[in-house]
């Protein structure tokens, strides 16, 4: 909501878009996203620069391996930094630019086949609550923005939202160090 609240022309053209398929106020239903291309690369988009976790369950190396030049030994505790990835700009024209044309005419998915768009991780890690955000996600984000008027208070411009993310781990919250 906040990416769409800072770019309220992408958040007008979404409204258009629901209005047309399923008419102002009503709440969208899991069969109506194939008709909703729009709010699919929405979603696609966010997870891409706002991942639900900064990096991806911590992994071994189960034997010693060469990546990119680098020896990484046996047992190596990798951590994957899929916030890094969704911003790179080796792999993204314009990282930081909520821009979700670049998803139009993709057919890059967050279902872990591409590891350009890897919010859920990949293979037999991939998140267990994958199909549930699959399905969710755009139904609700959807149906909150066919159903309720969406803008800024108090003066605010859609330039002046921050938009800077705080990293905290879980054990931070958990307060063991």
């Amino acid at each position: 909501m906040a990416e769409l609240l800072k770019n309220p022309h992408t958040l007008e053209k979404e409204q258009e878009e629901l209005a047309q398929v399923i008419c102002r106020g009503k709440l969208i239903d899991e069969v109506d996203l194939a008709q909703l291309p729009y709010l699919l690369c929405i979603v696609k988009e966010t997870l891409r620069i706002h991942p639900p976790g900064h990096f991806l369950l911590p992994r071994k190396v189960e034997e010693d391996i060469e990546l990119c030049g680098y020896i990484v030994p046996k047992d190596t505790q990798v951590l994957v930094n899929v916030s890094a990835i969704g911003r790179d700009a080796g792999l993204w024209e314009d990282p930081l630019i909520f821009k979700l044309e670049r998803f139009w005419d993709s057919e890059m998915d967050v279902r872990g086949g591409d590891f350009e768009l890897i919010p859920f991780g990949a293979s037999q890690r991939i998140c267990l609550g994958l199909p549930l955000a699959i399905r969710m996600v755009p139904v609700v984000l959807g149906s909150s923005l066919n159903t309720f008027n969406w803008k800024l208070h108090r003066g605010i411009v859609p330039k002046d939202l921050d938009m800077e993310e705080k990293l905290v781990l879980p054990w931070q919250k958990l307060n063991l160090y």
